[in-house]
This record gives C-alpha cells, sequence and structure tokens, in this order.
C-alpha cells in the first residue's frame, strides 16, 4: 500500500484510535471490536507491555481490516520496530524528526506530536503526514481554526478533549480527522472485557463523523 493510499484510509476513516492499556492480551479483541463499531483505523500504543507482540498479533489477524499505526513512538529505534512489526504509522506525543525521516524512508506515514505555531510548521517542513495537536483539550477547537489561518496547508489532527460533545467542534475548525483515547475506549470496558460496549461507543463516534461530512458536503 502506498503513502497516499495510507493517507486516504486515514482520511476516509476521520477518526484514528488510541489503543492504550495495562495488558495487551484483549488488545486483538479490541481492535476487533473497533473495527466492527467503523473504525478502520488503530495504533498501539509502546506503553503497552510487549507492544511489538500486540502489533504483529493484530496485523495478523485483523491486517485486512484496519491500518495498523504505533503510538508513543518516541525514536528512530522503536520506530523502526514498529515498521518490522506491522506498523503503516507513526503517532508521537514529541516532535522527533529522526523518526519523521524514518517513516518516510521506509514509506510510512508520519503524525508527530506539536504544540506551538512553530513545533507545527517544524514538523510540517520535515515531512510530517498530520501534525497531531496535543494535549489538544488545553486548548480546544478555536486554536484549530486560529493555527489554519496562517498554515491552511497542515493537516493536523486533535488528540486529547475529543468526545462526543467536541467532535464536531474541531471538525469544524478544520481538524482533518480525530485522535481519540480513553473517550473511545472505555477503561472500565477494557476492564471488564465487554467488547460490545466498545462496538457501539466506536459506531456513535463513526456516526458523529458521517453525521457531520453529511451536514458539509
Amino acid at each position: 500500500m502506498t503513502r497516499e493510499e495510507m493517507m486516504q484510509k486515514v482520511l476516509d476513516c476521520g477518526i484514528v484510535a488510541v489503543v492504550r492499556a495495562k495488558d495487551g492480551s484483549q488488545l486483538v479483541e479490541v481492535c476487533r471490536a473497533l473495527a466492527d463499531g467503523g473504525i478502520s483505523v488503530a495504533e498501539i500504543t509502546f506503553t503497552v507491555p510487549d507492544a511489538l507482540g500486540v502489533l504483529k498479533a493484530v496485523k495478523n489477524e485483523l491486517g485486512h481490516r484496519i491500518l495498523l499505526g504505533a503510538g508513543t513512538v518516541l525514536d528512530s529505534e522503536t520506530a523502526r520496530a514498529a515498521i518490522l512489526a506491522g506498523a503503516e504509522y507513526l503517532v508521537s506525543p514529541t516532535l522527533n524528526l529522526e523518526v519523521i525521516a524514518l517513516a518516510r524512508r521506509y514509506g510510512k506515514l508520519s503524525m508527530p506530536g506539536a504544540f506551538s505555531p512553530t513545533e507545527i510548521l517544524t514538523a510540517y517542513e520535515a515531512g510530517a503526514d498530520i501534525v497531531k495537536i496535543f494535549p489538544a483539550e488545553v486548548v480546544g477547537p478555536a486554536y484549530f481554526k486560529a493555527i489554519r489561518g496562517p498554515l491552511p496547508q497542515i493537516r493536523m489532527m486533535p488528540t486529547g478533549g475529543v468526545d462526543l460533545v467536541t467532535a464536531a467542534a474541531f471538525l469544524d475548525a478544520g481538524a482533518c480527522c480525530l485522535g481519540m483515547g480513553s473517550q473511545l475506549i472505555d477503561p472500565k470496558a477494557l476492564a471488564a472485557g465487554d467488547m460490545n460496549r466498545i462496538r457501539e461507543t466506536a459506531a456513535k463516534y463513526r456516526a458523529v463523523v458521517d453525521a457531520w461530512r453529511a451536514r458539509n458536503k
């Protein structure tokens, strides 16, 4: 799959699920529940124990249904290991130019974290495909609208603070997609192994994005 095809999958989905847990044993089923609910883009964070093993398992089981990424990628060594384990895109909470360069070298997408206008532009100029604005709850949708004034060419994704109430507002403000963790994958549902609840929540967010798009054709 080309970088352009992967990017289109991200944009078509409109949601990047941040899959984080203290135990990775259920995460294949979590990703399956997300896909069943209509969310086909998911990242496994490197805060998950044996994250590489989880990446490989999800890739083997759901590679045909999920565009799989790796999250909390802090350095190029971790980035390369994630790609070898099956990650098609790399997400970071911070800006590391070596991670962006490595993603491009291997034909993968990069979504580095940034916060200030200078960081956002630096990430874009280094080749980032989407700039993850983190923590987005600190600034809210108004920040996106303000940043897109002088920097309309940069694709930006909020992570943190996106929920059923704010999702449409972030999209209105110019977000190209939404990064979502605990609001999407309820820790209580995860602890209980309640995949039906995770699937139902995914479907609710899928409906929010679809409704927004229908209104803005």
